[in-house]
């Protein structure tokens, strides 16, 4: 075992493991169901989605993979839409606020095409751990924005996703809220787990609140673990062969340039280590035999070379996220960190909407 392995994969899983464990002995969150989605047949463009909150499509292009057929995403980022523009081209998209996107025009862009499901994450930017929790940040009440459109577009399931500290804000009176909005718009069985992206191969240690929802009164359907902590894929397993490549913009393999006394300094700092002392996740050299940190938005790279003295590249971000190099980021270098650094591991998202299909094919039996 690599030194530092087991706590360095202690530490950064076991900040919600309490949180997790009492979730799921809740009895007033019980209405969920394990599936085993290793296995799981895919049949391309069966079932349909919406990705609300796209940002550049890690939701989106998990779901894709698990053969759900993208209709429509909605995104105020430029540069994310430009992304998911050129990822997803026969599937519309709004570039918009969401506040601003009326449910005449979702209706027409759907048209009579049934939707299975409607995902997304709105912002998270008042409820995360890493930096200020701010109760009143009006971007903690986009989900109503989320849930206005559900209501108009009627899914048969709904899954949203957010850090896990969203579930203890204001001593759990926003997460209490959630559940009445979710019921009031016709979804009154909302279930909510805590995931860890790395049980199911993504090569970063990243912890997500999974909320889902359904209006035709089953379970709520949740892929089971794949891996334990012990066999969690590692950083070098994912990025090893992208050390020696030199910059490539053409798939987003760049990096922050770094001065040469900043080299000197990153070459002082040793795994597990912080460049600085007053970052608790940032600017950390990361551990070659475990997964990577939780990859963050970060327009300049967090995360420094097990073995390099450099940030990250974007490239190297996005295999983190399990983007396969063919998903290219648009905008700077900067802009595609935050792409990156924003988007849902897509194959925590794979595994999220596999286990979704079961529910779905009986669902049509029962048609």
């Amino acid at each position: 075992m690599p030194d530092g392995k087991g706590n360095g994969t202690k530490a950064a899983v076991s900040r919600y493991s309490g949180l997790k464990a009492e979730l799921d002995r809740d009895l007033f969150n019980r209405n969920w169901v394990e599936v085993e989605t290793r296995g799981i047949a895919v049949n391309p463009h069966i079932y349909n989605f919406v990705d609300l909150f796209s940002g550049a499509g890690g939701m989106s292009l998990g779901f894709s993979q698990a053969g759900f057929r993208k209709i429509l995403s909605v995104e105020i980022d430029r540069d994310a839409s430009r992304t998911i523009r050129a990822n997803f081209p026969d599937s519309s998209h709004i570039e918009r606020d969401i506040r601003e996107v009326s449910a005449a025009e979702v209706a027409a862009l759907v048209a009579d095409r049934p939707v299975h499901v409607v995902c997304g994450g709105p912002p998270c930017g008042g409820f995360s751990v890493a930096g200020l929790r701010k109760p009143d940040d009006q971007r903690n009440q986009l989900f109503q924005e989320f849930l206005r459109l559900v209501r108009e577009i009627n899914p048969l399931f709904v899954v949203m996703e957010n850090v896990p500290g969203i579930l203890t804000l204001r001593k759990g009176e926003f997460y209490r809220e959630i559940v009445r909005q979710f019921a009031r718009a016709g979804y009154p069985a909302l279930s909510v787990r805590i995931l860890e992206a790395a049980a199911y191969g993504t090569p970063q240690l990243r912890t997500r609140a999974i909320f889902v929802a359904n209006r035709v009164g089953v379970k709520n359907p949740y892929p089971a673990e794949q891996l334990g902590r012990a066999n969690y894929n590692s950083i070098a397993s994912s990025i090893d062969d992208l050390k020696t490549l030199p910059p490539d913009p053409s798939f987003n393999h760049e990096w922050t340039k770094h001065s040469k006394r900043m080299e000197a300094r990153i070459a002082g700092v040793p795994p597990g280590g912080s460049l600085y002392d007053n970052f608790r996740d940032a600017w950390k050299r990361q551990h070659k035999g475990v997964p990577s940190m939780a990859v963050k938005e970060n327009h300049g790279g967090v995360h420094i070379h097990y073995e390099l003295n450099r940030v990250l590249s974007a490239r190297e971000l996005a295999r983190l996220q399990t983007f396969p190099d063919s998903f290219v980021f648009s905008g700077t270098m900067k802009r595609a960190y935050w792409q990156i650094g924003n988007a849902v591991p897509c194959l925590l998202a794979q595994n999220i909407a596999l286990s979704l299909r079961p529910s779905l094919k009986e669902l049509d039996r029962r048609d």
